[in-house]
């Protein structure tokens, strides 16, 4: 009987000792183990190559950190394949449940998706937002361009092609989205400065290159004293529909965004400037942001601007040569050759 009560009392200790040694939480081997941080990266579009350029940043840039820094940092890709605010909000929640660290955003919809994004911060997910913000939400950061300032700098750049007389048609994309609409605004504010540019018309369109293209071509028809395009944004010229229905010398484009697709409008004079968002940095400085504030516990303020790269004929090699550093593999190989 001793020996079983000896015996009993033995089991107990060890039990408790192996139980305590479990409890410990916050061994180096522990913490070692917990050196993992997931960014849920959801996008407008899945099919628009401006935001897989983002990706392709994100990416690059959390191989970069997790090196470095020694954690793992996975960009958890939960895009949609089209425009769509309350699947945005849908994947937030979605991804939240599931344990993600952080979110990361550029929202199609703010007044779909500000819900979601203080949900999700509610429950302890912070959430950073790029190109298109969400300013009335609890997201902590944003990084992006001035959106008003992008569209002046479009009707600007364009008054002085046409020497300050046009009739202008306006490409607009989603018309929900927030950094389209003050893109728009900031167009008309600044063809009221020319009292020759006359606004035919602002028109809106599914995200897609070529939903965009069949629309320039619509509005084209229906409008033919159109002579100028003030593009917020460069959808149609993902595509080369344009290249040949657009007659230069009729014509006149100037349009956000240069990825290698969108160079032959240059090369061709359809499109004399492109106003380049450096896309590959909404992926890149975003996840360098979100790793200072949840990680290596730094200030970050709440506006990132992104300065805008005006592209034409004369650095057009070079801005060509920036695309393909950042990891571009369709960029063509005559824009890679010093300009003459």
């Amino acid at each position: 009987m001793k020996k079983l009560l000896i015996l009993g009392a033995i089991l107990v200790i060890s039990l408790v000792l192996i139980s305590g040694v479990k409890a410990e939480p916050n061994t180096p081997a522990a913490e070692a183990q917990k050196k993992s941080i997931t960014i849920t990266m959801i996008a407008k579009s899945s099919t628009n190559p401006v935001f897989l350029s983002a990706r392709t940043g994100a990416e690059d840039k959390a191989k970069e950190l997790s090196k470095k820094l020694g954690i793992d940092i996975k960009i958890d890709w939960r895009t949609p394949p089209a425009e769509d605010g309350q699947v945005q909000a849908q994947r937030i929640a979605q991804a939240v449940n599931e344990g993600t660290d952080v979110i990361l955003v550029s929202c199609s919809n703010a007044s779909k998706v500000t819900g979601a994004i203080n949900d999700a911060v509610s429950r302890g997910v912070p959430v950073f937002a790029f190109d298109s913000d969400a300013p009335n939400s609890k997201r902590f950061a944003f990084y992006g361009v001035d959106d008003i300032e992008t569209g002046q700098m479009v009707m600007a750049d364009l008054a002085k092609l046409v020497k300050g007389k046009a009739n202008v048609a306006i490409l607009a994309g989603n018309q929900n989205a927030p950094n389209l609409q003050k893109r728009v605004e900031g167009a008309k504010k600044e063809a009221e400065k020319y009292p020759d540019i006359k606004i035919v018309g602002t028109f809106y369109h599914a995200e897609t290159p070529q939903d965009a293209a069949a629309e320039v071509l619509r509005v084209m028809n229906a409008y033919p004293e159109i002579n100028a395009w003030a593009m917020i944004g460069g959808w149609p010229l993902f595509t080369t529909t344009l290249l040949t229905d657009l007659d230069p010398n009729k014509v006149t484009v100037v349009a956000v965004d240069a990825l290698p697709a969108q160079l032959p409008y240059v090369e061709k004079g359809i499109a004399p400037v492109l106003l380049a968002q450096s896309t590959y940095l909404w992926g890149a400085i975003s996840v360098e942001k979100i790793i200072d504030k949840i990680y290596l516990k730094k200030e970050v303020p709440v506006m990132n601007r992104m300065e805008l790269v005006r592209v034409t004929k004369e650095n057009l090699s070079q801005w060509a040569k920036q695309l393909k550093d950042w990891g571009f593999t369709d960029v063509p190989e005559r824009y890679l050759k010093e300009q003459k």
